[in-house]
């Protein structure tokens, strides 16, 4: 199996993994990029990055809280995911990350990545 060789944008609310997870994925040699849509009104924003697979991940207020110290309300989520909207739409792959670890999400990023380059 050949490794996917294109851009993987990757866009979720705050604490959802996307840092973690675009480190990961450049660390095994895929081409990742972290776009901040959720501080965006540019519904559109994650297009500038043109990236060819989208990955959209997702965390709740609680676990955000569980991840770092953050004082904002689900007001500020839900505004998040307003922004998050047409990202959300047009991902190759959603993802909730409550649940999983980090090498979870990182698995089950690349395996879904790999299955599109074959």
């Amino acid at each position: 199996m050949s490794k996917y060789e294109g851009i993987i944008g990757v866009v979720g609310n705050c604490a959802s993994g996307k840092t973690t997870l675009v480190k990961g994925l450049n660390e095994l040699g895929y081409r990742a990029v972290n776009i901040a849509q959720e501080h965006s009104t540019a519904q559109k924003l994650w297009q500038r990055k043109n990236p060819d697979f989208l990955v959209c991940l997702s965390c709740t207020l609680e676990t955000a809280k569980k991840r770092r110290e953050i004082y904002w309300t689900q007001q500020r989520l839900d505004d998040q995911w307003e922004r998050l909207a047409h990202a959300r739409a047009n991902c190759h792959l959603f993802l909730a990350t409550d649940e999983m670890t980090k090498s979870e999400v990182l698995r089950a990023v690349v395996e879904v990545v790999n299955e599109n380059t074959n």
